[in-house]
């Protein structure tokens, strides 16, 4: 979820000429791996997923601020953010995801969606990290002001913390129309168990957490889950902070990537959260706008066969 390396390279071409024969079968293969529920995108258009409680359809890449956001004002990484999120919107996005624990990330994603007028074309998510109910109420308000707004779509308890105090308080707030949807997040496996008992226990709108090629645990029984229950999933560190690209260096993408239009390996590695059927959108953090863009590709044409998943799991095992 944080910044990456600059892969946006010559591996594109590499991907087509190994792709030359069986491209229109790989394309449909992909094609009809597509989870059930996925709206058909318009040709370039983003896929969307709804959210299972309402129906209500987001765009597949969301936005997170975690590392990205947190800048001072009145500096060049501030001043890139404001195309980053101009890039966001008018790439199709909507979803932003946020936390009062990410230093000043409220502060400067509130400032830059006043100044931008994107609030209403904003799904906007933050979370309660409190211990009380007392700090939860003073920390909501805060949120609230930061953000510049009176209300949010998504409020979420922030990796459980809390959560037997937070997870009623965010119900009253529900109730009370400052927030649409309930949610619980996490962001390592030693929380999955946990996460999934309170899934089972609590059916929360959403649920977020981490799944990537190189940490693919959560399909083993979260992500399912989730998908029985009817609960809505944002992924978080699908580049592993970083280090995929990394570990990525500058090997060329697999021969079938052109057949799902990915020309990068962030593409490859948001196509594959998205290819599982429980996925509901991917929150990448970025504050450099080219890259920006180039996430936003992850979630245009094909996703990818159980195959192609299994191949890139295996490539970063």
């Amino acid at each position: 979820m944080s910044t990456r390396r600059d892969f946006l390279t010559t591996a594109t071409l590499t991907a087509a000429g190994l792709a030359l024969a069986g491209c229109t079968k790989g394309r449909e293969a992909a094609a009809a791996a597509a989870p059930r529920g996925a709206a058909a995108p318009a040709r370039g258009a983003m896929l969307t997923r709804a959210i299972p409680s309402t129906g209500e359809k987001v765009p597949v890449i969301g936005m997170g601020t975690s590392g990205s956001f947190e800048v001072g004002a009145a500096t060049p990484e501030y001043e890139a953010l404001k195309q980053v999120l101009r890039t966001f919107f008018e790439g199709g996005g909507r979803l932003i995801d946020t936390s009062p624990n990410y230093g000043q990330a409220e502060d400067v994603l509130g400032a830059l969606l006043a100044e931008g007028g994107y609030r209403e074309r904003c799904f906007l998510a933050t979370k309660i990290a409190a211990d009380d109910l007392e700090s939860a109420k003073a920390q909501w308000a805060d949120s609230l002001r930061r953000l510049k707004t009176d209300r949010v779509e998504l409020l979420q308890v922030h990796n459980l913390r809390a959560w037997e105090i937070q997870l009623p308080y965010i119900r009253e707030l529900k109730a009370q129309g400052k927030t649409k949807y309930t949610g619980l997040t996490h962001y390592r496996e030693d929380g999955h168990a946990e996460l999934a008992r309170l899934v089972r226990a609590e059916k929360p709108d959403f649920l977020q957490v981490n799944y990537s090629v190189s940490s693919p645990q959560a399909a083993k029984s979260l992500l399912p889950l989730a998908q029985d229950l009817g609960v809505a999933v944002l992924v978080n560190r699908a580049f592993e902070d970083g280090r995929l690209f990394s570990r990525a260096g500058d090997r060329a993408l697999p021969g079938w990537a052109a057949d799902v239009g990915a020309s990068s390996w962030a593409q490859l590695f948001l196509k594959f959260t998205l290819s599982h059927p429980a996925v509901t959108a991917v929150i990448p953090a970025t504050g450099k706008p080219h890259r920006q863009a180039d996430n936003l590709k992850g979630g245009v044409g094909p996703l990818l066969t159980q195959a192609q998943q299994s191949e890139l799991v295996a490539m970063f095992a």
